[in-house]
């Protein structure tokens, strides 16, 4: 359910910028600084929280301002290159922010926790490989066989940490229960 969630928000952040208009120089700084700005408040709030619940809030707010300082610099110099690093950053923040909710739990379901944040975010950068991938084709820079060869990679290191995933789940059974778990989750993942 967590990494469906997950998943489910960091699909639903990704936003394509190549279409988008290249802003001034003086427009690139304002949104830096707005995203600085921004970050101090949204920090600042946290500041009332204690333990966890302050963690999350501040690595939430991190995360805010490094979308936002690459959605910038997205808009001031678009492209390919440009949207993977949007992606990224968001895949990023996603993932901190996933991470340290992991930590309200204890013994195997945070280790699951923190592996389904790791899978999500993985896939998410795949995903953002791919794409930038393919839109280089499309300019000319690639061709259909580097993208077809991004996509393979990307599809294992899918595989990989969702197998890494089911793994982490059969730790917390022992003797032939777990065996057979393991078993299934290397058939399931073909590893």
């Amino acid at each position: 359910m967590k990494k469906t969630f997950l998943a489910i928000a960091i699909a639903a952040s990704f936003v394509s910028f190549g279409a988008s208009a290249a802003t001034s120089k003086d427009e690139h700084k304002a949104a830096v600084d707005q995203a600085s700005a921004t970050y101090k408040t949204d920090k600042a709030a946290c500041d009332s929280m204690k333990d966890n619940a302050k963690d999350i809030c501040v690595s939430e707010a991190k995360g805010k301002e490094k979308v936002a300082k690459a959605e910038a610099d997205a808009m001031y110099k678009p492209g390919a290159k440009a949207d993977k690093k949007v992606r990224d950053a968001k895949a990023d923040a996603a993932y901190d922010t996933a991470k340290e909710k992991c930590d309200d739990q204890t013994g195997n379901a945070k280790d699951v926790c923190v592996k389904e944040a790791k899978a999500a975010q993985t896939a998410a950068k795949a995903d953002a490989k791919v794409a930038k991938t393919a839109s280089d084709a499309r300019a000319g820079d690639a061709s259909a066989a580097k993208v077809a060869d991004e996509r393979k990679d990307a599809s294992k290191d899918k595989r990989e940490a969702d197998y890494k995933v089911a793994k982490e789940k059969c730790d917390a059974m022992s003797g032939a229960a777990k065996d057979t778990c393991v078993a299934d989750a290397k058939t399931k993942y073909g590893m």
